[in-house]
């Protein structure tokens, strides 16, 4: 059985299991919490065993949007493996979760002596900018309907079929008003796609959302895939 459920430590050789697990702390991330903030130093990095977290561009009077969502394929603070100690995005958890803490220096000190671990960090840094990316296009060229299923589709990809997500989680989401988003949730209850009830959205069919999404949607998971070889999904 798996001493973890976090995809990215699953593909990990066991000299370097061997090594982080006495440093993991298993905590439980609530809902709201956050994970880091903006210009503020990172003190711990986050590898979910469940949950959603969200990285916001934006803030202190300027419009919010999230650039990012990470949940049991990857871990929070990115740009900490990178070698900065700090951001002006911030993160926090959409939903609650599991998930392994380590301090920064004893993840990069663990980098610093493993090729193999540097390796899957680092392929994983370079698939979240790739996220990043495709959510800036689809936010410039797509109409709300592919963009919220396409949030959609990367929330079932890291919580399954029922997703507790908000209407005011989906306007920060796609950054745009909430009256928005309730739109495009009927337009697309009314493809079969999706049910949505209050604060819950369940996925009926997948498919559906995958075409309406059409190319907003599958270059950043096939990118993990081509990168990392896991077919990662919850």
């Amino acid at each position: 059985m798996a001493w973890t459920k976090n995809k990215l430590l699953s593909m990990l050789p066991e000299s370097d299991t061997a090594t982080l697990r006495q440093h993991f702390e298993t905590v439980m991330l609530t809902k709201g919490e956050t994970l880091f903030g903006s210009y503020e130093p990172f003190r711990h990095v986050f590898f979910f065993e469940g949950g959603l977290s969200s990285e916001i561009a934006g803030g202190d009077g300027t419009k919010r949007t999230e650039v990012g969502c990470i949940g049991l394929e990857g871990f929070s603070a990115v740009p900490a493996i990178l070698g900065v100690d700090s951001t002006p995005h911030y993160a926090f958890m959409q939903c609650g979760g599991p998930a392994l803490r380590i301090e920064i220096s004893v993840l990069r000190a663990a980098i610093d002596s493993s090729r193999s671990l540097r390796d899957i960090l680092l392929k994983y840094a370079h698939v979240f900018l790739i996220q990043a990316a495709a959510t800036a296009l689809a936010n410039s060229r797509y109409e709300i309907e592919p963009r919220l299923a396409r949030w959609v589709l990367m929330s079932q990809d890291r919580l399954g079929d029922q997703l507790p997500l908000t209407h005011d989680f989906l306007s920060l989401m796609l950054g745009v008003r909430r009256p928005s988003v309730t739109d495009a949730l009927h337009k697309l209850e009314g493809t079969g796609a999706i049910k949505a009830e209050r604060s819950l959205i369940v996925v009926r069919d997948r498919q559906k959302l995958e075409d309406i999404a059409g190319q907003a949607y599958g270059i950043p998971e096939l990118e993990y895939e081509r990168q990392l070889g896991r077919d990662w999904r919850a």
